[in-house]
Formats: C-alpha cells, sequence, structure tokens
C-alpha cells in the first residue's frame, strides 16, 4: 500500500462536498455528498442490530439491487440525527432524500445511498434536507479539501476527522482508493456509530467487491471497541466506478488479493483512529493475542479484554492491573489453561511483563506506570496453545466518557 494525499476524492471520477443544512447543529456543516460521474459497482455492511435505522434499510437494498445493475452514483449523508427508530416519518425522509439528490444530479432514487449520525428518535426536517442537498450539488469537487470537509460535515462526537488514500497496482494499473469515516461511541461488537465510505476506481465486480470488503472488516473495523454498545446506523459502503482501467476483478487472483489487502490495511488504520478518538479516551489501548489454538478464538480473546471496562479504567489510571486482563480473557468463552499464559505491557516507554504461566512477576510499579502513561498502550498476551493470532483496539475508560455520554441530546 501506497499512501497518497486526500480521502474519498483521491480516486478517478469521485467528488465530494460539505454544507450546513441546520439539520441539528446550528454553527457547522453537518450534512455531505459523494458523488461519481460513472456508475459504480457498491458493496456494505451494516449493523446487526435488530434495530435498524431507516437509512440502514433503504441502503441494503439499494446495494442488493446494485449487484445486478452496478448503478450507484451518489451517497448522502447527514450528521446531528439519525433517523432511527422515526417508523414511517423516516421512509419518508429517505424516500424524499433520495429524489431530491436524483433530481439535482440528474440520476435515478435507486442510484442514492444514504446516511445519517446522530440522536435516534428524532425526526429529519425534511425542508432543510432538500436545501442541503441543493446546496451540496452545487459545491461538488474533486479538490482533497472537498474529501476533507465532508470528512468534517459527518462528525458527531469525533474531535478530529478521519480520512485516507492510498494506491496499488492492479493489471499494470495504478488503482486509487479513499476514505473517510466518523464514529468514536456506541463501539462494539462490529463496527459502532460508526460511518465509512470507501472509493475507488478500480475495476471490481460485485461479488469480488463484497468479498474484499468484508475480508478487509473482519480484522480492522470489527476489532475495535470503545464502549460494548452497538449502533442502529452503522454503515460501511464502498463504490467501484472503475475508471483506473484494469483488467476487471472477476475471481480471487493476485490482483484481488492486492486489492483485498490494500483495503484491509486502510481500514486498519482508520479503525484505530476511532479507537483512539474514543469519546473522552486518553489513550489507544491496544491487545494482542498471541499462539492461540484459532484465528477466531484470538479474536475473540482479543476483544474480551479491550472491552473490560475494569481493564479500560486501570488503563486510564495508569495501573499496571494485570489481574484484570487475564480476568477479561477468562470470561472471553474460550477455553485455554491459565498457567501457560504470560502478559506483557509495551509502549513506546519500554515493556514490563507482569504475568508468566499464569502468575504474577515481580515487577517495579513505577516503570509499570511509565510505560503504561503513554498515549498507544499495548497488552501482549500469549497463550502457547498454537500458532494464531489477532489484534483488537480500544480505549480507555475516563470521567469524560460519562460527562459526553450523560447530556448528549441536549
Amino acid at each position: 500500500m501506497k499512501r497518497i494525499e486526500g480521502g474519498v476524492t483521491a480516486a478517478r471520477g469521485f467528488q465530494a462536498a460539505a454544507a450546513a443544512a441546520g439539520i441539528k447543529y446550528r454553527d457547522r456543516d453537518d450534512m455531505a455528498m459523494i458523488y461519481s460521474a460513472f456508475p459504480c459497482q457498491a458493496a456494505g455492511v451494516f449493523t446487526s442490530n435488530v434495530v435498524q435505522a431507516a437509512p440502514v434499510r433503504w441502503d441494503r437494498e439499494i446495494v442488493r439491487q446494485s449487484k445486478t445493475n452496478g448503478s450507484v452514483r451518489a451517497v448522502v449523508v447527514n450528521a446531528g440525527i439519525a433517523n432511527a427508530c422515526t417508523g414511517e416519518d423516516g421512509r419518508r425522509a429517505c424516500r424524499e432524500t433520495a429524489e431530491a439528490a436524483a433530481e439535482a444530479l440528474s440520476i435515478g432514487a435507486d442510484q442514492v445511498l444514504l446516511a445519517s449520525t446522530g440522536v435516534i428518535g428524532a425526526y429529519l426536517p425534511l425542508e432543510k434536507l432538500a436545501n442541503g442537498v441543493k446546496l451540496l450539488t452545487s459545491r461538488l469537487s474533486d479538490t482533497a479539501d472537498a474529501s476533507l470537509s465532508a470528512s468534517r460535515a459527518i462528525m458527531t462526537t469525533d474531535t478530529v476527522n478521519k480520512e485516507i488514500a492510498a494506491e496499488c497496482t492492479l493489471g499494470g494499473k495504478t488503482c486509487r482508493i479513499g476514505a473517510i469515516s466518523k464514529g468514536v461511541g456506541m463501539i462494539e461488537p462490529n463496527m459502532c456509530t460508526m460511518l465509512c465510505f470507501v472509493t475507488t476506481d478500480a475495476a471490481v465486480s460485485a461479488d469480488m467487491l463484497d468479498k474484499a470488503l468484508r475480508f478487509a472488516v473482519a480484522d480492522s473495523y470489527n476489532m475495535i471497541s470503545v464502549d460494548g454498545d452497538m449502533s442502529t446506523n452503522d454503515s460501511l459502503l464502498i463504490l467501484a466506478n472503475g475508471q483506473a482501467g484494469n483488467p476487471l476483478i472477476t475471481e480471487e487472483d493476485e490482483d484481488y488479493r492486492v486489492f483485498a489487502e490494500t483495503l484491509r490495511e486502510m481500514l486498519i488504520e482508520q479503525a484505530k483512529k476511532h479507537a483512539a478518538d474514543g469519546e473522552g479516551a486518553t489513550a489507544l489501548f491496544e491487545t494482542r493475542v498471541l499462539h492461540a489454538d484459532s484465528a477466531e478464538h484470538a479474536r475473540v480473546l482479543a476483544k474480551s479484554v479491550v472491552n473490560s471496562m475494569l481493564t479500560k479504567a486501570a488503563i486510564f489510571g495508569h495501573d499496571a492491573n494485570g489481574g484484570r486482563i487475564l480476568c477479561a480473557l477468562g470470561y472471553a468463552g474460550v477455553s485455554f489453561d491459565p498457567e501457560q499464559v504470560d502478559l506483557t505491557i509495551e509502549s513506546a516507554a519500554g515493556k514490563v511483563p507482569l504475568y508468566r504461566a499464569g502468575a504474577k512477576l515481580d515487577y517495579d510499579e513505577e516503570e509499570a506506570t511509565r510505560v503504561l502513561s503513554e498515549k498507544t498502550v499495548t497488552a501482549v498476551c500469549d497463550m502457547h496453545a498454537g500458532d494464531a493470532e489477532a489484534t483488537a483496539w480500544g480505549c480507555d475508560l475516563s470521567y469524560d466518557y460519562v460527562k459526553i455520554n450523560a447530556d448528549y441530546r441536549s
């Protein structure tokens, strides 16, 4: 993967825009649009919550249809109101927003994907949405600044915007992939109150695009956690317009592997930004599980540790309470021999072994505190049970997490 500047406008044929529609916020852009001048294949992964926002249901159907017609052209996003638990009014908001975008862009409403993020149970102001769509259409641009503005417009409790772009070579052609995303709360299991939009100019069939996305998500967005809550709005969408001119990827050949691995590396980097920016977070907390008996068990064990509220609180307090980590491994639902487990904490300040063969070591508490005081802290759990490994990312649990969520609606 070769990193390049930009986000969703890095790929050929894509434009983006941001606008202030006044949907909830009064002092910032709160709508964004991504548009392709050419029809796109689309794929997506969404929340598995039974309670799903109206735009999630809309997108599932549009993505399903796109597998046969490959005609998706645009994504319209709003921040501030989630359009979840809104019944027929929510479905109407989706229809009317898609129709407004279709009219403004001279495309079909079934070529428009939608996403919303914000307060659940609030209703979208339809007139403001329609006006926002008009503003967005008039501002579409293929510049890096346009992607930057769009990435900022979709933020809610994020403190920084999140975007990335990269190049890879497929069939002798340079292909570009770009992304913007948001989400720092209601994270885990499987993504979060997370919206991520990926664009690529690679030529990829619908089936291979879907396969590559699911491969990439397994080790990225499905391996982060902030608070253990699952959102109603999780959506990760990828659009491929084929303008790079590479031979169409229709099978799991070398081009597919390069594309999928590039996408995976990008989404891991992007997902870590979400975990590091978790609501109220002061540190990124990484857990690496080594020598587990299977890849699936390694993932479960790593996620259990980064999900542990007591462990997260210990990371915030710079307290080397390794017993909490071993406890989290123990209730993960995976069988292992606790008397085989080694535990070490690491950071830019060094590393300190805490447990060996399941027994506490005599380590220097002050040195451990120094290690835990860095912005990125890693717990390495060696299970001594096999060859599989996995990494999960979370954050510490600070006082500010409660403050942010106690008055989120006000």
